[in-house]
């Protein structure tokens, strides 16, 4: 949802979507370096999943076509925050369709595989570190504040002074804390390489080896520290907050602009599910 609403337009939606498994398969791969032989592989089962995904469009159409109907009026924290959650839903069901193959292709990885996404991971760290925790928190607001404003601005169309202090109040006071998140990211990539070497030495069975990457994907949703969790739903419970005041903010003008964005959304959708190429 989040790649197909930041797109500047509807034929980049349906462009971006018929190169998915192409774009998919060079972002593995900058994490795995795949050798010749597992590439094909890899390549015809991101166009499988491509394809059952394409399935589940119409389900993602009907959901912004709900947003839409919610669009004339205000929206309430609660209301966005199920649609949040309809997302995470949707993302289950994309984690389960691929879990099969993602094991198979797992129990592949050589030992220099893994070491190549361990320093793929390190180096990811790195710099969100230099470019979110090592920053005053002054430019961490500020990047924080243009990116909101910039995916805000792709469904309603400017937003004027007054509506920009809503968002830029919302996020000062969050409660967004990078070095913490960087926490948890570092034990979810240590979890899954953990997985990985358990898959990749033959230490579980193949029929177990879906469940084992299941039960990875619950422990990066929903963390062992019952604290950082309850600070991550918070942060969720925010972000539906800021939402709803902007919305609120916003003109007659400003939400019909969003209804004309949302339901050329909605017609891409349909349409990908019914191309057969």
């Amino acid at each position: 949802m989040a790649l197909l609403l930041g797109l500047s337009g509807c034929s980049a939606i349906r462009l971006g979507y018929r190169t998915l498994p192409e774009v998919a398969y060079w972002w593995l791969d900058s994490y795995a370096d795949f050798t010749q032989a597992q590439a094909p592989h890899v390549r015809t089962e991101l166009h499988r999943l491509r394809e059952w995904h394409r399935q589940q469009l119409p389900a993602l159409a009907d959901l912004l076509q709900r947003i839409e109907q919610m669009a004339p009026g205000d929206i309430t924290p609660q209301q966005a925050c199920t649609v949040v959650a309809e997302v995470q839903e949707h993302l289950h069901l994309v984690a389960d369709a691929a879990g099969p193959a993602a094991a198979a292709i797992a129990a592949t990885l050589s030992p220099g595989q893994l070491r190549h996404i361990e320093r793929k991971f390190r180096s990811n760290d790195e710099r969100f570190r230099e470019e979110w925790v090592d920053v005053p928190p002054a430019e961490r607001q500020s990047k924080r504040y243009h990116q909101m404003l910039d995916r805000l601005e792709s469904i309603y169309g400017s937003l004027d002074a007054p509506q920009r202090a809503v968002l830029r109040q919302g996020i000062a006071q969050s409660n967004y804390d990078p070095e913490r998140i960087l926490r948890d990211r570092e034990r979810r990539q240590q979890d899954l390489l953990h997985v990985l070497r358990k898959l990749s030495q033959g230490s579980v069975k193949p029929e177990n080896a879906p469940t084992q990457l299941h039960d990875w994907l619950d422990r990066a949703q929903h963390a062992p520290d019952p604290a950082y969790r309850a600070w991550q739903e918070g942060l969720v419970q925010e972000g539906c907050r800021v939402f709803s005041a902007v919305h609120h903010s916003t003109t007659p003008e400003q939400r019909e602009h969003a209804i004309r964005r949302l339901r050329a959304y909605q017609r891409d959708l349909r349409e990908l599910a019914a191309d057969d190429r």
